[in-house]
């Protein structure tokens, strides 16, 4: 059994160094999720491509087609923009929550830093991203759209999303080593999560609603809850616009497009800055949580 004393028995500085020593082993889990993930699969890495797609034409159908709606310009691009960045949240959390207690049997042989475990799981995810964005990318000129200088903005947005899922890997990986249940939690939470980030609507949509004598707008309280709502907001006001819903109308559904436009000041001081803070939080746990790995493994 491999031990490593609690966080505070070594400085940031010291670890920071010890984390750049072993990114080898880092690069190679990396490979080898990726391997494993598309071993004895006929297509391969062009699920990336095809999984996204294959959900934007369902979401087309259900939403778009069968609702009898089509109030949305390019649905299907307005469903893509908000599936691939999804696909890589909900798989690098999913994979990643299990990253430690899935590699019991490593961790008990040999030291090195446990957080390269999930941040493996998170950049092998990126990989299949960034495949499936070249993709995005395509369609977007296939249906006139293409891309403005605005998109100029994806590496801030991405940077945004990574240190959040970072932050909740850390925390949910360490939380399953101590409670079993988490995976059976997150299952659950997951789910409702999908619902409650804009993918197949946008948060504009809704009215003011009064609720125990308080008026709020639910789109403002959406992006100010959930981060991944403001992080696909964000990917979709780059890529492929913004719908303006007046407010006397909102309820009626009628709406303004405009075409792609930058990121305002709200965005990157609000949720990059609450991403900093879940990456600290998740990390500063991971890391006085993992000393105690070797023996409840």
């Amino acid at each position: 059994m491999t031990t490593i004393p609690p966080a505070s028995h070594s400085t940031w500085r010291t670890h920071l160094r010890e984390l750049w020593h072993y990114r080898y082993l880092l690069y190679n889990l990396v490979v080898r999720d990726l391997k494993v993930r598309y071993k004895n699969s006929v297509l391969g890495v062009l699920w990336s491509i095809l999984n996204p797609l294959f959900i934007m034409i369902v979401f087309t159908l259900v939403f778009d087609k069968f609702s009898g709606s089509g109030q949305i310009d390019a649905y299907p691009i307005f469903v893509l923009v908000g599936i691939i960045p999804w696909n890589f949240f909900s798989g690098s959390i999913i994979g990643g929550t299990n990253g430690i207690l899935g590699n019991a049997s490593l961790i008990k042989k040999v030291y090195f830093p446990r957080e390269i475990l999930p941040t493996a799981t998170i950049l092998s995810n990126l990989v299949n991203f960034l495949i499936a964005l070249l993709v995005m990318f395509v369609m977007l000129y296939a249906f006139g759209i293409g891309l403005s200088i605005h998109a100029l903005w994806l590496p801030v947005i991405l940077l945004t999303q990574l240190l959040f899922m970072l932050g909740l890997v850390y925390f949910l990986s360490a939380a399953q080593v101590f409670y079993r249940d988490v995976a059976m939690i997150l299952d659950v939470g997951m789910l409702a999560f999908f619902f409650l980030t804009p993918i197949f609507y946008t948060v504009d949509q809704f009215c003011n609603t009064t609720l125990l004598g308080i008026t709020f707008d639910p789109g403002r309280l959406m992006r100010w809850l959930n981060p991944m709502a403001s992080i696909i907001d964000a990917y979709r006001t780059v890529l492929w616009g913004t719908l303006v819903y007046p407010v006397e109308t909102c309820a009626q559904g009628i709406s303004t497009y405009s075409p792609p436009a930058g990121m305002g000041l709200d965005f990157v001081g609000r949720t990059l800055l609450t991403s900093v803070i879940v990456l600290i939080a998740g990390y500063a746990f991971f890391r006085r949580a993992e000393w105690k790995f070797g023996e409840l493994l």
